[in-house]
């Protein structure tokens, strides 16, 4: 898996964390202090890129968490097979292919055969985020 360590403390609302395994766009971000000796505590909020499930994360400030590296990059969508896109990566000319279930809702009914979309390979998965 393709992720970097950060610390906690520093994460930031719209920023991409792994909770549970499942990488996460933070929607909600928020610090607290506990008692005297006590450690501050981050409670951070995500919401699953590829499942659109809510997930919950309390750490400590100064604790490590994954970050997943994004890769963006341009392919060409090839064909409709079953309920799979097969794609060209622009890159390096190999296909691939991504489920109808890993595409943005609002572009589902622009995909077609012949035009470019912008694919984000996080952690190891593939997701078509937006038509060129």
């Amino acid at each position: 898996m393709s992720t970097k360590p950060t610390e906690a403390g520093s994460v930031k609302e719209g920023s991409y964390l792994m909770i549970d395994g499942e990488p996460c766009k933070v929607v909600e971000v928020e610090k607290s202090k506990t008692g005297k000796h006590g450690s501050a505590k981050v409670r951070i909020v995500g919401m699953g890129v590829f499942d659109n499930v809510k997930r919950t994360l309390i750490v400590p400030a100064d604790a490590q968490v994954e970050v997943p590296i994004i890769e963006k990059f341009v392919a060409q969508v090839v064909a409709k097979v079953g309920d799979s896109w097969q794609l060209m990566d622009l890159r390096n000319y190999t296909t691939f292919e991504v489920p109808e279930s890993q595409i943005e809702e609002d572009i589902k009914g622009k995909i077609e055969p012949g035009i470019e979309v912008e694919v984000w390979d996080i952690a190891g998965r593939r997701k078509i985020i937006r038509v060129r």
